[in-house]
C-alpha cells in the first residue's frame, strides 16, 4: 500500500494502518531537500503517522530519528532544521501513549548491511547501512520489549540480535 504522509489525512492513514500491530516511521525528506520539506516530512509526517497510529489503536510505534536530535542546533541551515524536526517528532512520540522506541542512527549509507551493529542508550557518532537499521527495527519488534527507550545505533561488532538483547538487558535488568 502506498500512502503519502504529506498529502493523506490522519483518517486516511489510520485506515491504512487498521489491524496492524506496529507502525514504523522510517521515511524522510532525503538528501537534497530543503528546510521546508524537512519540516513537512521529518516532523509533520512522523507526527501524522503517530496520530493515525493512535486513532487506529496500533499499540507499537517505532521511529527512525537521528543522532544529534538529542541536542539540535539553532541554526537556519538545512541540517540544523532537520535535527530540530527530528527532535520535535521525537518529543511528540515521547509524549504519546504508544509503546514507542526511538532509534537514532548515525549517518546512513547505502552499503550492503553487515548484520553487525553497536546499540547504546547514550549518543555516539558513526555510520550504518540502511539495511542494518532495518534489521535492528525488525529485531526490536521481534523482541516485543524495549519500549519507551531511545537507542543509538551504528555499525559495530555484535550481531543485530546480540546487540538488541544486550541493550534491552541493560535497559531492564532482572530484579
Amino acid at each position: 500500500m502506498v500512502c503519502d504522509l504529506e498529502r493523506a489525512s490522519v483518517p486516511e492513514i489510520a485506515e491504512a494502518l487498521a489491524g496492524t500491530d506496529a507502525a514504523i516511521f522510517a521515511a524522510g525528506a532525503g538528501p537534497g531537500s530543503g528546510a521546508e520539506r524537512k519540516l513537512t516530512m521529518d516532523r509533520d509526517g512522523a507526527i501524522k503517522l503517530l496520530e493515525a497510529s493512535a486513532s487506529a489503536k496500533v499499540p507499537r510505534f517505532l521511529i527512525v530519528s537521528s543522532v544529534g536530535a538529542e541536542n539540535p542546533p539553532l541554526g537556519d541551515d538545512v541540517f540544523s532544521v532537520y535535527l530540530r524536526a527530528k527532535a520535535e517528532a521525537d518529543a511528540a512520540v515521547q509524549a504519546s501513549d504508544s509503546d514507542w522506541t526511538i532509534v537514532r542512527p548515525g549517518r546512513l549509507t547505502d552499503d550492503p548491511g553487515r548484520g553487525r551493529v553497536r546499540i547504546d542508550a547514550e549518543p555516539f557518532h558513526g555510520t550504518i547501512p540502511r539495511d542494518d537499521v532495518a534489521a535492528v527495527l525488525d529485531a526490536l519488534l521481534q523482541a516485543d520489549r524495549g519500549t519507551r527507550l531511545i537507542l543509538y545505533v551504528n555499525a559495530g561488532e555484535l550481531t543485530v540480535e546480540e546487540a538488541v538483547e544486550a541493550v534491552l538487558r541493560r535497559a531492564s535488568p532482572a530484579t
